[in-house]
């Protein structure tokens, strides 16, 4: 069972952050560029440093993983808080509602809290190891994943055609014509739509802790499945970033014929 005062934490993390993000939507913020050519703004740094100041004062003995100030280890806990502070900068520098911020917990490298915010539209999803998701916002929804018979009558998503790495870019483009549809964009939103029954099937590769940690428990509170290409469970120190999220697990064994 997930201590619920680690739940009040995670919680306490998404609006804390929400508040750092909320006063630059839309305010012509100019985007720095990264490393790896992924785009950063002062909104991204506010928010992951509003997180890490509450961390360091409820759960001082925790390890810490953000996206942008990286890994913060703390004596031999089980527990480490995965953050990232705007999931969808592309989104957000363009005043779109689809990036959210994504608060996880591990213990022992298995996420056990996950939440997407989106500080804008006021939705919420929380997921918790053992308990079903919650979902609030006034847009209406509630989480729920749906069935699908089949890879045929599926709803697939992805960020961009162009984000499969070339190693994995033959079994994308199996899915992708087994399926019915395929809609682009949408980063952790697309998850947090799949966890309300709106979208059966999210593969994609190359993603990093912080893209993924939140996203297991919504979807697998709402019924859904989320495992790597091979169907291995995610794990924290193992995961090499590819993930297939599947509304109906029933379709996993079709998904993984697809993509391997």
């Amino acid at each position: 069972m997930v201590p619920p005062e680690l739940v009040e934490v995670a919680l306490a993390l998404a609006d804390a952050a929400g508040a750092a993000i909320r006063p630059h939507f839309r305010s012509g913020l100019l985007a720095d560029d990264k490393s790896d050519d992924s785009p950063v703004t002062v909104a991204d740094r506010a928010a992951e440093q509003a997180m890490r100041v509450i961390l360091a004062e409820r759960c001082p003995d925790h390890g810490v993983i953000g996206e942008e100030f990286g890994t913060a280890d703390r004596g031999a806990s089980r527990y480490r808080w995965v953050l990232d502070p705007i999931d969808g900068t592309r989104a957000f520098i363009t005043g779109r509602t689809t990036f959210g911020v994504l608060v996880a917990l591990t213990e022992n490298g298995v996420p056990v809290i996950g939440i997407i915010d989106q500080p804008i539209t006021g939705e919420r999803w929380i997921g918790v190891a053992g308990e079903p998701t919650r979902f609030t916002g006034p847009l209406g929804g509630s989480a729920g994943c749906r069935a699908c018979p089949s890879l045929g009558q599926a709803e697939l998503s992805a960020t961009a055609p162009d984000f499969q790495p070339r190693y994995r870019q033959a079994g994308f483009d199996r899915i992708r014509a087994a399926v019915r549809r395929v809609t682009w964009g949408g980063d952790c939103y697309a998850y947090g739509l799949l966890a309300l029954g709106q979208i059966d099937v999210i593969a994609e590769s190359d993603l990093k802790p912080w893209d993924w940690s939140a996203l297991v428990p919504i979807i697998q509170g709402a019924g859904g499945s989320v495992t790597d290409w091979a169907g291995a469970p995610l794990h924290l120190d193992t995961s090499r970033g590819d993930v297939l999220a599947l509304g109906d697990p029933g379709l996993l064994r079709a998904a993984l014929g697809e993509l391997g």
